[in-house]
């Protein structure tokens, strides 16, 4: 009685069949339908969950509660009698109808501008030349500008108007004495244009340490071989700079100016503690604007919406920057 195989190999031996085992299709793990795998998957959801909690109640609560104040009628009679008066979208009609919200937030833009201009303009430079000084002189540099990043805001702001005090500031005597004798009793807060000169002076003073310290930790990341490379295909300094340096650094301009646009457009305590925004409130930004109206005037309503007015601003000014960055992250998957 014989006996039939469904295959032999080479060896006139029956081949073994092996059975195939289907594989999982692609994008799904093998262990995600058990609760190991479901524990794993759902475990960076939990790890998120506490920040995200945290977030809602100190940040989403209150621009919720803010929200609902700016359509209300809110001033002190309001307050005292614990009443609540809707009034639909009249405060934003009041503030979108009179000049001078349009005039803050031109001043605002400007403002900022050339703030994060120099910001960056400065920052870049000393970064530049953190990369290029010897250990010494960079700890010392480094130091330096730790020091000035972690100054308090008001502490700073108290300092710059030391400095430039009218009857004993130090700029002022340092001017005299080189030969400009009218400067000895100048009044720096006199005029829009100085004092916004000062505050300027000041906000780049506090940001320049940001940008420069992250941009020469940005630069030890660019391997030594590229500058290797471009100096044997002649490169010289400028060459190797445009051609090996800004690409490596171009997503990190990108993201800190971005910061620098949101940082320096809601600075309040530095506008605001300086000079209260005088001369006769011609140095008001939009949030010492929203304040001014909101709490200085009492008009609550028309303060919040002031402030939801300024993130409005604040979203449509960011919106190019955060497209150049999302952009550039999608580039890079």
């Amino acid at each position: 009685m014989s006996v039939q195989t469904e295959g032999t190999d080479t060896a006139g031996e029956p081949a073994v069949r092996k059975a195939r085992v289907p594989a999982p299709p692609r994008g799904e793990d093998r262990t995600s339908g058990s609760p190991a795998g479901r524990r794993a998957v759902a475990a960076p959801y939990l790890l998120l969950l506490p920040a995200l909690l945290a977030t809602l109640i100190l940040l989403g609560w209150p621009l919720v509660k803010n929200g609902m104040l700016s359509f209300q009628n809110l001033n002190p009679r309001q307050l005292i009698q614990h009443l609540t008066e809707w009034n639909g979208v009249d405060n934003y009609k009041e503030v979108l109808a009179g000049s001078d919200f349009w005039k803050v937030v031109e001043r605002s833009l400007l403002f900022t501008a050339a703030n994060v201009v120099l910001i960056m303009v400065f920052g870049t430079l000393i970064g530049l030349l953190l990369a290029r000084l010897g250990k010494k002189m960079r700890l010392t540099l480094l130091i330096g500008l730790v020091l000035a990043w972690a100054m308090p805001v008001i502490a700073a702001t108290t300092v710059y108007q030391w400095l430039f005090a009218q009857r004993y500031g130090v700029v002022n005597w340092v001017l005299d004495k080189l030969g400009w004798h009218s400067m000895a009793d100048h009044n720096w807060l006199a005029t829009q244009f100085s004092t916004f000169a000062v505050i300027t002076l000041l906000i780049v003073w506090m940001s320049i340490p940001f940008v420069a310290i992250n941009l020469y930790a940005a630069t030890t990341t660019i391997p030594k071989e590229l500058y290797e490379a471009a100096s044997l295909d002649g490169a010289g300094a400028w060459q190797s700079f445009t051609s090996v340096t800004l690409p490596f650094l171009r997503p990190f301009l990108y993201s800190t100016t971005f910061l620098e646009v949101i940082w320096v457009f809601k600075a309040f305590a530095q506008v605001f503690a300086m000079n209260a925004g005088g001369p006769d409130r011609l140095t008001e930004t939009l949030p010492v604007y929203a304040y001014v109206e909101g709490v200085g005037n009492q008009h609550f309503g028309v303060g919040a919406a002031i402030s939801f007015l300024t993130i409005l601003v604040l979203l449509v000014m960011t919106s190019y920057y955060l497209r150049m960055v999302l952009k550039q992250e999608e580039d890079e998957l």
